[in-house]
């Protein structure tokens, strides 16, 4: 097109002000008010185009009229969803009303009746349909819209309103001939640019201001016991989200409580043992999945007691990581990672200074929020059957210039909220229960959890000292493994100029990092090499068979794993979710893993593959790469309960900080733990030359540890 489009006329941009209103703070319903009646005409003319596109003749050809009728008739469901929530009318529909209307509105994405596979959601149905240039641009288009699910719940009608436009101006574009491919995509690029300075900057807001308290207010004042509350979210409502509110609601109080203090204390503890001071920050992010409420609620007023105060927002509503806020089961992670790279539409040079210079101006505004901030308090979920995805040439897929693109937009976004939120002024803590789909066996799998989550602290402290003492002896650690498993690790350790008051290893109990179970440092990259395998493991959510990883002075040289019929797609899916399109990565962490019972628990229930990095990381020697685990905060003092500093918190890559931060952090970390069972030996090699062994044949036979062996002792 000649002429550079237009989407920001009229737009109101929410500032980063507390609202108030007689001196009391608004409710989230009408926090939104001024904004959505700032849009309100322009919406109801856009609807009303969309109802007489659909009730009059049209000048469409197919395939393309089917197209635009279904996504005009979603959309008019979405006006009259949009009309439940603003009466409240669905307060009055039963329990088995609102689970069909929730499972109506995610129907056409779903995979266990195939509507997926005939749906425009779905990439490969788009380009068979309306062919191989538009195709996938229109499903995108669709995907889009598809958000109006949630913004309808939330009552932005803001996004509605420029979703509804988008669509418009496409479908005249249509109307008058079938347009070029690259006029359409114009179309969609200027659409995400125009209007990112409304979603960044909403984005930013969601996460530090606790006024926008649309889930608090779920969890804090409806009757958990009615489990029609869950529906209240707008997202896809499975039985792993009802059998687990339910659950819970038949649990004790006092284990309710229990369970949250476990969540509470371990977040205070952070602050405490990394000598941040808790009492200068009023808000924490939790962070959680729904069905998890009563828990929640509990953890809440633990959280006011400590003078902090909610802030929960949702998972990214498409694409994203949906760890990152508080979310449901998804409908259809092939559906996920079908859209994963759909911002190779919009994502240049220009697209990436414009966002960066909105996320700059949106943290700058909010900078007093940004000072309160005190760190996430994440309850992590596991028991999902393992997601395999297939791919599809279909998929939209970035460029090598647009891959490069992406980590400098991660790389120079992370550098913001550092510059606002640094990493040394807050705090955090990881936790993680089953859910249902775990298997029959949830409830029992769900209480013992509970236990492991509960370990002796001073029990493990104690013997993980041990472990340190001698690894504290060692220039270097070799890590075989056994069987089918072609691990071979020389890992590098840095040295220690004053011994009797400095470590390498930290003594990592159940604080930010629950459960207890590890030591673990950051090892010297230079002379650390060799070949880390793993024969199955659950990373960022995907399942890798097989995972082989090459190493020479510490960084990725090759990689290659068992998912896919061609090496091309086993490097490319490993380059993308675990280098995160980087051409290598250093090894940020090496720990050991000392939770033998969770371990055992995890083979006495069949669920090894089921749980997440958080509990697999102590299972077993576990290598991370990609940053360090003290990334931004080297100049943070710690110290081991035994009062020795810890000292290697940093390596070749992170001193870039010094000269070079672009070079220095990679804004990932992904661990990958090696199984008991696959292990022939780690052993501890000292500088003369003596080699002292810590594990052998899976079990612990340094002394002094014989604890850790007791859990194998009960295995069946």
């Amino acid at each position: 097109m000649s002429e550079k489009l237009n989407f920001r006329s009229h737009i109101f941009i929410l500032s980063g002000q507390k609202y108030k209103k007689r001196g009391k703070k608004l409710r989230y319903r009408e926090l939104l008010k001024e904004e959505n009646d700032s849009v309100l005409e322009r919406y109801t003319l856009a609807v009303e185009r969309i109802t007489f596109f659909l009730n009059s003749e049209t000048s469409l050809q197919e395939p393309y009229k089917d197209y635009f009728v279904k996504t005009a008739l979603f959309l008019q469901e979405m006006d009259r969803l949009k009309r439940h929530i603003d009466t409240d009318d669905l307060k009055d529909y039963s329990f088995e009303a609102l689970q069909t209307y929730n499972r109506s509105l995610y129907q056409d994405i779903l995979s266990e009746d195939g509507a997926y596979e005939e749906s425009y959601a779905n990439p490969a149905y788009a380009v068979k349909r309306l062919g191989a240039e538009l195709g996938p641009l229109l499903s995108f288009l669709y995907v889009e819209i598809r958000g109006d699910i949630i913004y309808a719940v939330e009552q932005r009608l803001f996004n509605m309103t420029i979703n509804a436009e988008l669509f418009i101006q496409v479908l005249c574009l249509f109307e008058e001939g079938i347009p070029d491919a690259k006029e359409i995509k114009e179309i969609l690029y200027y659409f995400i640019s125009d209007y990112s300075d409304h979603t960044v900057d909403y984005r930013t807001r969601e996460m530090l201001d606790p006024s926008l308290d649309f889930a608090t207010d779920i969890i804090m004042n409806s009757d958990l016991t009615d489990l029609r509350y869950l529906f209240r979210y707008g997202d896809y409502i499975t039985d792993n989200e009802i059998r687990l509110a339910d659950f819970l609601n038949r649990m004790p109080e006092d284990e309710i409580e229990a369970m949250a203090y476990t969540y509470t204390h371990g977040y205070e503890e952070g602050f405490r043992i990394a000598g941040i001071d808790l009492t200068k920050k009023k808000n924490v992010n939790i962070r959680y999945a729904i069905g998890q409420e009563r828990m929640i609620r509990a953890a809440i007023v633990q959280f006011r007691k400590m003078g902090l105060t909610p802030i929960i927002y949702r998972a990214p509503i498409i694409g994203g990581n949906r760890r990152a806020g508080y979310s449901g089961t998804s409908p259809n992670k092939q559906y996920d990672y079908d859209h994963r790279q759909d911002y190779t539409i919009y994502l240049d040079k220009a697209y990436v200074e414009r966002r960066t210079a909105i996320l700059r101006n949106s943290y700058e505004s909010r900078k007093e929020l940004a000072k309160e901030y005190a760190g996430p308090a994440v309850i992590e979920v596991f028991g999902e059957n393992p997601f395999e995805p297939r791919n599809k040439e279909e998929n939209l897929k970035l460029s090598e210039k647009q891959q490069k693109l992406s980590v400098q937009m991660t790389s120079e976004s992370a550098k913001i909220v550092n510059e606002y939120i640094p990493h040394k002024d807050y705090s955090f803590t990881i936790i993680a229960y089953p859910i249902p789909e775990i298997g029959e066996q949830f409830e029992e799998i769900f209480k013992e959890i509970i236990k492991v989550n509960t370990l002796d602290n001073e029990a493990y402290k104690k013997v993980q000292q041990i472990l340190i003492n001698e690894l504290d002896q060692a220039v270097s650690v070799r890590v075989l493994g056994k069987g089918e498993n072609r691990t071979d690790m020389l890992v590098m350790m840095h040295d220690l100029e004053n011994p009797e008051k400095e470590t390498n290893f930290e003594n990592c109990t159940a604080d930010v990092n629950i459960p207890v179970g590890e030591v673990f440092t950051s090892p010297k990259l230079t002379g650390t090499k060799g070949v880390l395998n793993v024969s199955e493991v659950y990373l960022n959510e995907l399942k890798f068979k097989n995972i082989l990883l090459t190493f020479e002075n510490g960084k990725i040289i090759d990689y290659t794993c068992d998912n896919f019929e061609t090496e091309e797609e086993n490097r490319a899916y490993i380059k993308e979710n675990v280098l995160f399109n980087r051409e290598t990565l250093p090894i940020g962490e090496f720990a050991i893993g000392t939770n033998t019972t969770a371990y055992v628990m995890a083979n006495a229930y069949d669920i090894v593959y089921k749980l997440p990095i958080l509990i697999v990381e102590k299972m077993g020697p576990h290598f991370a790469v990609g940053d360090t685990c003290y990334s931004h905060s080297e100049e943070n003092r710690l110290y081991n309960p035994d009062g020795k500093e810890i000292v290697a918190k940093e390596n070749e890559c992170s001193l870039l900080r010094k000269t070079d931060e672009s070079k220095a952090y990679f804004n990932c970390h992904t661990d990958i733990t090696i199984p008991y069972d696959e292990i022939a030996s780690i052993v501890s090699i000292h500088e003369d030359g003596t080699e002292v062994s810590i594990i052998e044949n899976g079990r612990f036979v340094l002394e002094g540890c014989d604890m850790l062996n007791e859990p194998f002792c009960s295995e069946k």
